[in-house]
Formats: structure tokens, C-alpha cells, sequence
């Protein structure tokens, strides 16, 4: 007979997730976990601290259990995006550190309280929520945020992949994924001609 823990299987994938995040950063430049590779600024280091922050909100504080841990960078005075960016003298293991520390304390609340227990988000339309909503909640955010540093890190230098093996992706060298990529544009050209769309 299969059992299940429902709890457990819900802490696997965020942890899933969180993992991937933190492993987009590894081997990269200051630079490179802080530069903004999108028009709205999207940048490795940022995606940690604003995950960080919601971890520590939606674990915390939304079960009064406030996390005690770094400055979380929004709310407040804060400036527009502050949780979206890293200063030049805020370094990376800090704020890997406050993540980590995060996670133990979203862990811990977890631990604590059953899937049905009722907290309330200070923020939003729908204040009250069951752990098992924040924690399904959270898991999506994590994974859509490891999304944006999927594309993101391989802006910086081509690494793809959930994890540093890169099993996830199709085999190929550079040469069949730039044949690939030539591929897909002639379709997207293909595309464009037969609706009449211009350029």
C-alpha cells in the first residue's frame, strides 16, 4: 500500500525549489548575481531577497511567529523594488545566510502547526489562509521566481539546468542548440509570413 505525508511531500518540492534558487548563484561574480538582465531589472541576487522576504512574511508573520532575522527590505519606508536588488555592500553570503535562516524559520512553523492551522496575511483580499494555501502558495512563487533565474543565469553564461548537472534539458552541444535556436526562428519568420503580420 502507498502512504503519503502530505506535509512532507509539500516541504520536498519548496525545498525543490529553494535549492535550484540558491544554486543559480554559485559560481558567478558579484557582478553577475547583481546585474539586471531584463527591462524591469530582474537579477539573480534580487529573486533570493525578495523570496527571503515572503518566506519570512508568509511563515512569520502571517502565523505570529515573526521571523527574527536581517532587515527584510520592504514595507514601510522602504523603497519601491527594495527587495528586488542587492546594494553593493550587501553581500551575497548575507543574504544566502538570511535565506537559509528563512527556510529554518518557515521550516520550524511548518513543524509546529498542522495544514489546516489559520493564519492572516496582512496584506491582500483574502487575509485568511490555511498553512496548507501559504505552503502550496509558496511553493509556486519559488518555482516561478526559479524560472526568472533560469533565463536569467543563462544570460550570464549559458548554464541551464534545475540542478548544476543540467539533466533537465535536452543533450546537445552548442552547436545543435544553435542549430536549434535557428530552427525555432525560421518557424517564428514561417510564422510572421503566413499571418501577414509585418515586421
Amino acid at each position: 500500500m502507498i502512504t503519503f505525508d502530505a506535509k512532507a511531500d509539500l516541504l520536498l518540492h519548496l525545498q525543490d525549489a529553494r535549492d535550484a534558487m540558491v544554486w543559480k548563484l554559485d559560481g558567478l561574480t558579484e557582478y553577475d548575481v547583481r546585474r539586471p538582465l531584463t527591462p524591469t531589472g530582474t537579477n539573480l541576487l534580487g529573486l533570493v531577497k525578495h523570496l527571503t522576504g515572503a518566506e519570512a512574511a508568509y511563515f512569520g508573520t502571517t502565523f505570529g511567529r515573526p521571523f527574527d532575522g536581517p532587515a527584510l527590505w520592504f514595507g514601510g519606508d522602504a523603497e519601491p523594488n527594495a527587495d528586488l536588488w542587492a546594494t553593493a555592500d550587501e553581500s551575497r553570503e548575507r543574504i544566502l545566510d538570511g535565506y537559509r535562516a528563512a527556510w529554518r524559520h518557515a521550516d520550524a512553523t511548518i513543524g509546529a502547526l498542522e495544514l489546516d492551522a489559520v493564519g492572516r496575511i496582512p496584506w491582500g483580499d483574502r487575509p485568511e489562509q490555511t498553512l496548507h494555501r501559504v505552503l502550496v502558495h509558496m511553493i509556486g512563487e519559488t518555482h516561478r521566481h526559479v524560472g526568472h533565474a533560469d533565463i536569467v543565469r543563462e544570460l550570464v553564461d549559458g548554464a541551464t539546468g534545475q540542478r548544476p548537472d543540467g539533466a533537465n534539458m535536452a543533450e546537445g552541444d552548442a552547436a545543435w542548440w544553435a542549430g536549434y535556436r535557428a530552427k525555432l526562428e525560421r518557424v517564428a519568420e514561417e510564422a510572421r509570413a503566413a499571418s501577414g503580420e509585418g515586421r
